[in-house]
């Protein structure tokens, strides 16, 4: 019977429960080791399951997206649309973020005693990150283009945190393929072809556990945040309350204004038939926060949902997973200039423009895995000359702010993804909807 509920449905179910069953550890005498010990590894054998394949799907998918293309004209032709597409999304949600944290001042209302309390408590939490960030302030401008260029190609398929060295040297291969003679090119691109659907293959096998993975991760978050007093993560949460109201304010005006008004300005899709399509993907994305993880399962809806082609799937996701993240930049506006009016800080119309700047700029080097936003956040922090030490405020509620920027990000993804293929003419007038096991059409 289980079998027959849909993905997206089970994986609410297992949200739902992991919830109750993690308000209820932190309400009783269960000892929280019991989550941390025996669920928690549940969840984490789920995400490194994801993270496993995410490597070899977006080294695969791009050789044969780019080879697919067919000439390196098409290429520069959806590679330019992609990227201009992906950096105006990041400029609209960094100006979002900006205009509501201004309207709603949410750092203004934060009690000195919380704030104190909090900067004790993270105090190494938030060291740690600013020496991660100090030492990416002292390399040289062009450090980003050296770093993408990876010195040892099999080293960075080893990292997901270098998979902008992976798409580098996938877009190369696949170029490459392109200007040999198609006899010697196909027997190459007939393999990576072939892998890529093994690796699609092996999502569907990894999605038969996920249900069970979501209710692990959401179970162990829960006890996480109340750690050894079960009321001070209520508290914290209170004390946080408006930021993260503003943040998601942020975020949800992404999904249900911005997006629909950009699909419906470049395609023929109707915004809840998308939004049924990603449903999985979006789900996924909220439970791990990692859209790179989330990336197989996204390509899957897009494809088998929206009856986008393979050829644009395969080159605007995976670089979407790498570079677009609309998300955490508006996250990393709010959270700027909400720790400068915590701090009691006025920021000048300058600075909040270097914030949009220095967001959108950091958006493109930000792995798509949990917490990498936050060490982000502090070269955009250290831009407009706000102690990055302040991280601390804000680092009680990121955890769970990061699930639903991550929903923003793919969603993003998702959005640019459909609105190329449509420009392309390579999107179906109709939606696609194929039978699929694991999401039955409801």
């Amino acid at each position: 019977m289980f079998k027959k509920i849909p993905l997206h449905t089970q994986i609410i179910i297992g949200l739902v429960l992991g919830l109750i069953f993690g308000l209820v550890v932190i309400k009783t005498s269960i000892p929280n080791s019991f989550t941390i010990d025996y669920i928690k590894p549940i969840g984490t054998i789920f995400i490194n399951s994801l993270k496993m394949i995410a490597v070899p799907l977006v080294l695969a998918s791009l050789i044969v997206g780019v080879s697919n293309l067919g000439d390196v004209s098409k290429l520069s032709r959806i590679g330019g649309k992609t990227i201009g597409t992906y950096l105006v999304t990041t400029v609209l949600a960094v100006t979002i973020g900006l205009i509501l944290v201004n309207v709603f001042q949410p750092g203004k209302s934060l009690p000195p005693e919380t704030r104190e309390n909090l900067m004790s408590l993270y105090e190494g939490d938030a060291g740690s990150r600013v020496g991660q960030a100090a030492e990416l302030q002292k390399q040289s401008p062009l450090q980003p283009l050296v770093d993408i260029v990876p010195e040892n190609v099999f080293r960075a398929t080893t990292d997901n945190a270098a998979m902008l060295q992976v798409v580098f040297f996938a877009i190369l291969v696949g170029i490459a393929l392109l200007k040999i003679p198609k006899a010697k090119a196909a027997p190459v691109i007939a393999f990576f072809d072939g892998m890529n659907d093994v690796i699609i293959q092996i999502v569907n096998y990894i999605m038969m556990i996920a249900p069970y993975g979501v209710f692990a991760l959401m179970a162990s978050l829960i006890v996480e945040i109340a750690g050894e007093n079960p009321d001070s993560a209520v508290q914290l949460l209170m004390a946080l309350l408006k930021y993260s109201l503003v943040v998601l304010g942020g975020l949800f005006t992404m999904i249900l204004v911005v997006y629909p008004l950009i699909l419906m300005a470049f395609t023929k899709v109707k915004y809840l038939d998308f939004f049924r399509a990603i449903r999985p993907a979006q789900l996924l994305a909220f439970s791990t926060s990692s859209s790179s993880a989330t990336l197989p399962v996204t390509m899957k809806q897009v494809e088998e949902e929206l009856g986008v082609s393979e050829e644009i799937s395969s080159f605007v996701l995976p670089l979407g997973a790498t570079v677009n993240m609309d998300g955490t930049s508006l996250y990393q506006g709010v959270a700027a200039v909400f720790i400068a009016q915590a701090l009691g800080m006025e920021l000048s119309l300058t600075q909040q423009l270097m914030i949009v700047l220095t967001a959108t700029l950091a958006s493109i080097g930000s792995a798509g895995v949990p917490g990498a936003g936050l060490i982000m956040l502090i070269i955009v922090l250290e831009s407009i000359g706000v102690p990055a030490a302040g991280i601390a405020l804000i680092i009680a509620p990121d955890r769970i702010l990061d699930m639903f920027r991550t929903v923003v990000n793919v969603t993003g993804d998702a959005t640019v993804c459909t609105i190329v293929a449509s420009t392309e003419g390579e999107l179906p007038d109709g939606l696609i909807r194929k039978s699929n096991p694991l999401t039955p059409n409801d």
